[in-house]
């Protein structure tokens, strides 16, 4: 049993690592695509999703088909996005509660809870809304 709550407690750590990273790296993305036209957005996507380990769709990529991409997809082939590894970690801190922490339970779950509104936010306003909100929650 200490072994599956350290496991968890890792993994927990891990996952909100990987989606704060991801957020960091997509938004560096987003902005430089948004900034300079001379990037192409087919290639750039491609290579980000390559960095990522998530499989590149045979479609044209634009800035809203990556962001869909690599944060709010939940089924992708390979990678993990943002909402996926967001979703683990509360998942392993459900499975490690008796050791997880309230603050680290509630921060995950709160998280996690808001991801919806936030997708939506991030759909009208832009994605630095969404990617904002994630560097933040995993400081």
């Amino acid at each position: 049993m200490l072994a599956r709550n350290a496991e968890s407690l890792y993994w927990i750590g891990r996952y909100v690592e990987r989606a704060d990273d991801t957020a960091r790296i997509l938004d560096v993305t987003v902005h430089q695509l948004l900034e300079d036209s001379s990037v192409d957005p087919d290639h750039a996507s491609r290579t980000l999703l390559r960095v990522l380990g998530i499989d590149a769709p045979d479609t044209a990529l634009d800035l809203w088909s990556l962001t869909d991409l690599v944060a709010f997809s939940r089924d992708t082939d390979g990678g993990c996005s943002i909402v996926e590894a967001i979703s683990a970690a509360r998942e392993n801190a459900r499975g490690a509660r008796e050791v997880t922490s309230t603050e680290i339970w509630e921060c995950l779950n709160t998280t996690y809870n808001a991801l919806a509104e936030r997708e939506r936010a991030a759909k009208r306003l832009g994605p630095h809304e969404f990617l904002s909100y994630v560097e933040g929650r995993a400081a």
